[in-house]
């Protein structure tokens, strides 16, 4: 390892200790479900939107509540509804009837943090509300885009899509999410734990801001400067290669791939990596750093054919055969 790569890894050790007052704060209210939290924390320091899917009552909404209630940031919820509407997102022009003119009233769009609670359950065109924001970072109204304020961070909850009630989501936005999580069922020992805190009428939620914007801003560059060799670099364009033509990496999973990863899961990965390797304390990025985030990065942008949902073959199923076939740096 060379001198330079010491020196980062002293400055992120010491960077990665401003992150602990924020995790205790999260866990004066949140049982378990660190996973969630470590990539809630990824998220928000590598400036990348996050889906959660899982069944009601696994504190999806509650986690990303207690962060932004942790952040001295704005922060928004928007519950998607079937019958929001895209204007009820990003805001809408108003006309003045006694001036004859037209004013903006911005939508809760105008945020920090974002809170999609519920995503899945509005139809495609609100959904696609938030397409130039997550990407651009900007907002259309009329004629005239305006610029968000930045730190900017989407954070959707979403409902499995075998429930009732709920539309997919456009490729479209499901790609520019960095991360989706896949949440289970707390264990014996964390749902007593969730017993004994929540159980009573009021239960204390007080969460003290602990991070600025600033912060935030500084603990990403300091991420930047997380060192990726050249070698880590070829594994994730292999692995995002992988799942456009496995056959060419002697892989049989082609019939059950419909489309790869876009472009998007490169960059992502390399991020998440980086993320990855300073919650762990270390001023560069190793194979297992890949792999750790590879599932959350590309599971929703893996499209699997018909013939794999008749085989009951999942995208991370496909994506376990790319990770153990492919040879690590």
């Amino acid at each position: 390892m060379t001198a330079d790569v010491e020196a980062i890894n002293r400055a992120i050790k010491d960077m990665q200790a401003r992150l602990e007052p924020l995790f205790h704060e999260i866990g004066r209210v949140i049982v378990g479900q660190k996973g969630m939290i470590e990539r809630l924390m990824i998220g928000l320091l590598t400036g990348g939107h996050m889906l959660l899917e899982g069944v009601p009552g696994l504190a999806k909404t509650l986690a990303v509540r207690t962060v932004a209630r942790g952040l001295r940031l704005s922060f928004q919820r928007i519950q998607f509804t079937p019958d929001l509407l895209p204007a009820d997102v990003i805001g809408t022009q108003i006309y003045n009837p006694r001036t004859g003119e037209f004013s903006i009233k911005k939508g809760p769009i105008f945020a920090n943090l974002v809170l999609a609670d519920e995503i899945n359950r509005a139809p495609a065109k609100v959904q696609s509300a938030l397409l130039e924001a997550m990407q651009e970072k900007q907002v259309t109204i009329g004629e005239t885009s305006y610029l968000l304020e930045q730190p900017f961070l989407v954070l959707a909850t979403q409902n499995p899509i075998e429930q009732e009630g709920t539309y997919p989501l456009p490729e479209a936005q499901v790609d520019r999410f960095m991360l989706k999580l896949k949440l289970d069922y707390p264990s014996k020992e964390e749902e007593l734990a969730i017993l004994n805190r929540m159980a009573v009428i009021e239960p204390s939620l007080a969460v003290d801001p602990v991070l600025s914007p600033d912060d935030i801003f500084a603990l990403r560059r300091a991420i930047d400067q997380i060192y990726v060799d050249d070698k880590i670099k070829r594994y994730i364009v292999e692995i995002v290669h992988a799942t456009r033509r496995p056959a060419d990496y002697g892989l049989d999973i082609a019939p059950y791939i419909q489309y790869g990863a876009s472009p998007r899961a490169t960059i992502f990965l390399t991020r998440g990596a980086r993320g990855q390797a300073f919650l762990a304390g270390r001023g560069y990025v190793t194979p297992q750093d890949v792999k750790d985030i590879g599932y959350d990065v590309l599971r929703h942008r893996l499209s699997i054919t018909y013939e794999a949902e008749a085989e009951e073959i999942t995208s991370e199923n496909l994506l376990k055969r790319i990770f153990d076939h492919l040879k690590v740096p």
